[in-house]
C-alpha cells in the first residue's frame, strides 16, 4: 500500500480523502501496525456440494424443525428452544396452538417477496447469454445437461436396502403397475382372478 501511494496509484475519496497525504497515511499505517491482528481462516470447502449443503441449511429451512417439536396435546404445542441468556440451555416452551401458528407464520414471506435474489451474471435478465459468455471466457465448453433423477426404486434400494418392486408377501414375485387413479377418482373394481 505504501508503494502504491508513493506512485500515486492509490486514490482516496470521501471521508478518507485526508489519507492521500503521505504523513497522514503513514500515521494511519502506524496505528494499524500497533494492533495485534489475529487472522483466522477456515479451510476451503471440499467442493460445490458442500457449499450448497451449507447455504441450503440457511436458505431453505423452515421456522422450526420437526425434531424440536415435543408434542401437541389439547390445543397446546410443546417445543424445545435454546435459552442463550442462560448459558445456551435447552428448554421447553408450551404455547396454545393459535399462538404457535401465529409465531410460525411470522416467518412466512409475504406474497411477492423472495428469499434468494440473484445479481450480476446470475440475474434473470440475460442469464443464459451471460453464463454462456462466462463459460467461453473460462474455456469451459458448452454446458451439458445434468443426468436425470435417479429412479425411485433404485433410490429406495440404495438408501434403505428395500426392493420396492418385490412382493412383500412372497418375497419372490415382482410388483407391476396395473392402473393409476387420481385424487377424487374412484378406482375401477379389481378383477376377480379366482
Amino acid at each position: 500500500m505504501r508503494r502504491a501511494i508513493n506512485r500515486g496509484t492509490l486514490r482516496f475519496a470521501g471521508s478518507v480523502a485526508p489519507l492521500a497525504e503521505p504523513p497522514a497515511f503513514g500515521q494511519f499505517l502506524a496505528t494499524l501496525r500497533a494492533h495485534d491482528w489475529v487472522v483466522y481462516a477456515k479451510p476451503p470447502f471440499a467442493g460445490p456440494t458442500q457449499v450448497l449443503e451449507y447455504l441450503g441449511r440457511y436458505t431453505h429451512r423452515v421456522a422450526i424443525s420437526n425434531d424440536r417439536l415435543v408434542g401437541v396435546d389439547a390445543g397446546q404445542v410443546r417445543f424445545r428452544w435454546k435459552d442463550y441468556a442462560r448459558g445456551n440451555r435447552v428448554r421447553t416452551m408450551t404455547l396454545s396452538a393459535d399462538e404457535f401458528l401465529r409465531r410460525f407464520l411470522l416467518h412466512v414471506l409475504p406474497a411477492g417477496f423472495v428469499r434468494i435474489r440473484h445479481f450480476g451474471f446470475l440475474a434473470n435478465r440475460g442469464r443464459t447469454a451471460k453464463l454462456a459468455r462466462c463459460r467461453a471466457l473460462l474455456a469451459a465448453g458448452p454446458l451439458t445437461a445434468p443426468p436425470g433423477p435417479e429412479p425411485v426404486a433404485t433410490l429406495m434400494l440404495r438408501v434403505t436396502g428395500v426392493d420396492i418392486g418385490q412382493c412383500p408377501v412372497c418375497q419372490a414375485g415382482r410388483l407391476r403397475l396395473v392402473t393409476v387413479f387420481h385424487p377424487g377418482q374412484i378406482p375401477a373394481p379389481a378383477l376377480d382372478s379366482s
